[in-house]
């Protein structure tokens, strides 16, 4: 092949369509992945089986290490590697350079998978020492996880022939590999009755899952012309440049998987937490599933772009307008979890072994998340403020201090006030995360909030107030609901009424107290001359 740059660029609105392809996709995942939790929870159960906590345990050591290394620090050294490669010298030096990060990512995930195999019952006290009073439970947590930590190589090769597609421009088999764990999960998980069997059934899942996902990535990436061919690991000065670029990527993306890490250990003294951690973290996460979709696909891209063309005024109504809607969406988000936690999880959940006592438990951790997920949808707005200028060092700060902060109110709290305290800790340390970057670009003179954007969040927050208090009533009388539902799924019936009553409700409530107008909303998924299309790494 010749060695001169293939034109990889879409038209584009094919950009913008691919963009819009890939973030739509993450929130079928997203709900999936929400449908793959309710099959789960119902046969494993959470704090009435040892199944669930030792399932749970298995499905998140591998991913610590994927979240950190592989779709992390790795994505992070690759991924502009890899592209300067393909722009300036063509095709076929850009598949050597993924051919060598191949066999060296492989190399060193598969290493650490066999290590980990066989230091697995030492690394159970680790991980989970509330599990030893239970050799039961300690047991099968060390049989599935041995079972599950093959999905690691599994998703880091998935995570390098992902980065070769987005370097190409495709992103839909990106955006759609990670649905391909849900789907197996439900086959695999549906028919089981028995706890214990259905643990070992998912557990299976999750690595014949990986293959399919490694290999739908490499069939997408072949597709695309790349010839990656298989070779010996070499630590060539390429590499060793993409390991020194890796490491500060993995320690900021470290922060929250220490984070998570804590919180393990301290669930695993609680019978259940991790089910009710997992299933409130869900919960949470879809609607900023909802929020990547409108920031990642028309906000950030206009960010990036009055940036580069210096237009500074332009950045600063990027920022305003990035500000109102991030509130917008997340804004009622948080007010309809906390205004209904215990409701939305019983009558999502409690069936079969996932009893109502697992539905209080998560929703007292589900209030907590509630309050503070507009700041973590506000740290996917104050983050790319510091990127678009190359400051890496200050969101790596102060994600390491959200660390300490994280990891001594979990523990304070999680010994004073109880379980629901790790839930707390997170909302906190994730107000402080924003607090500190909003000084940091004020103090700068980078970027602070106009009048008119402070005015339009406060008819913001009025119309998510009204919201949350209408669910909050219809929620407690409930019962009245429910009442001439006699004979059908109440509980569940209701549920999604309230869930839907709430959407329909919201933006007449937004547009009447004047927090957005429609001719706002209309204008923000036009997208101007200029703009740069999304890249994979700002959506979902």
């Amino acid at each position: 092949m010749s060695d001169t740059p293939r034109e990889t660029p879409q038209k584009k609105g094919g950009l913008i369509r691919s963009s819009a392809i890939f973030a739509g996709l993450t929130l079928v995942s997203r709900v999936m992945g929400l449908a793959r939790d309710l099959v789960i929870t119902a046969r494993l159960g959470a704090s009435q089986t040892i199944a669930a906590d030792a399932y749970y345990t298995a499905l998140a050591f591998p991913n610590l290490f994927r979240r950190i290394f592989a779709e992390g620090a790795f994505a992070a050294a690759f991924v502009p590697s890899y592209s300067r490669k393909l722009a300036a010298e063509g095709e076929e030096a850009a598949d050597r350079y993924a051919a060598d990060a191949l066999a060296t990512v492989a190399a060193a995930t598969v290493g650490l998978t066999i290590l980990c195999q066989l230091a697995m019952p030492w690394l159970m006290y680790v991980i989970n020492p509330g599990f030893a009073d239970d050799p039961a439970k300690f047991k099968l947590a060390i049989v599935l996880t041995q079972i599950t930590m093959p999905y690691l190589p599994c998703m880091a090769i998935a995570a390098l022939y992902s980065g070769v597609l987005n370097a190409h421009g495709r992103f839909i088999v990106s955006g759609f590999y990670p649905t391909i764990l849900n789907a197996v999960m439900l086959a695999v998980v549906l028919p089981q009755h028995d706890p214990v069997r259905a643990a070992y059934a998912a557990s299976i899942g999750v690595v014949i899952a990986g293959v399919g996902q490694a290999g739908l990535c490499w069939w997408g990436a072949s597709r695309t012309g790349g010839r990656i061919r298989l070779v010996r690991p070499s630590l060539t000065p390429e590499m060793k440049q993409m390991i020194r670029l890796a490491v500060p990527a993995a320690i900021a993306n470290s922060a929250t998987q220490i984070n998570i890490f804590i919180s393990g250990i301290l669930a695993s003294q609680v019978d259940g937490l991790r089910v009710w951690m997992n299933v409130a973290d869900r919960l949470y996460q879809l609607p900023m599933s909802l929020v990547g979709v409108a920031i990642g696909v028309a906000l950030l891209p206009r960010l990036s772009t009055a940036l580069q063309k210096e237009d500074h005024d332009d950045a600063q109504t990027a920022m305003d307008q990035g500000l109102v809607w991030a509130l917008a969406l997340s804004l009622p988000a948080a007010a309809a979890l906390m205004a209904m936690p215990v409701y939305l999880i019983d009558g999502l959940f409690t069936r079969a072994e996932f009893v109502r006592a697992d539905a209080v438990a998560t929703g007292q951790l589900l209030f907590h998340y509630g309050w503070g997920v507009p700041a973590f949808v506000l740290l996917r707005i104050l983050q790319p403020a510091f990127f678009a200028r190359q400051d890496t060092r200050t969101p790596m700060r102060v994600s390491l201090i959200s660390v300490g902060v994280n990891v001594v109110l979990g523990v304070t709290l999680f010994y004073t006030v109880g379980f629901w305290g790790i839930a707390a800790a997170t909302s906190i340390a994730a107000w402080i995360s924003v607090l500190q970057m909003w000084t940091a670009l004020g103090r700068r003179g980078v970027y602070r909030p106009s009048a008119t954007a402070i005015f339009k969040v406060g008819r913001v927050a009025a119309a998510s107030l009204v919201m949350g208090g209408l669910l909050a009533v219809a929620a407690h009388f409930h019962a009245v609901l429910e009442a001439p539902l006699r004979g059908l799924p109440a509980k569940e019936i209701v549920v999604l009424t309230l869930s839907a009553a709430g959407l329909a409700l919201y933006p007449v409530l937004l547009f009447s107290f004047g927090g957005v107008t429609v001719a706002e909303a209309r204008a923000l998924l036009r997208r101007r001359k200029g703009d740069t299309a999304p890249r994979a790494a700002d959506l979902p």
